[in-house]
């Protein structure tokens, strides 16, 4: 574990302090739970915004073509 010290402005610090208490936990669980979460939603959004860019990438779309075909002869295959 290590220990970070940082400020914040006046008003989001009270708002930090009212909802662990409303919570009943510490500040610093408030805060580590929030950051974990902040940070999954920003791997989400980096992974959305890669499927984004293959979107336009020609050569992407023509292997997952390719693969559904090779995909659905298999399906057809084993369904005789």
């Amino acid at each position: 574990m290590k220990t970070y010290t940082s400020s914040l402005p006046d008003e989001l610090f009270k708002a930090l302090s009212e909802k662990a208490a409303e919570y009943g936990i510490p500040k610093n669980q408030l805060i580590e739970r929030s950051l974990r979460v902040y940070m999954e939603h920003m791997d989400k959004a980096a992974y959305l915004k890669s499927f984004k860019r293959m979107d336009d990438d020609a050569d992407v779309i023509a292997l997952a073509e390719e693969g559904l075909a090779d995909y659905y002869k298999k399906l057809e295959s084993e369904a005789v």
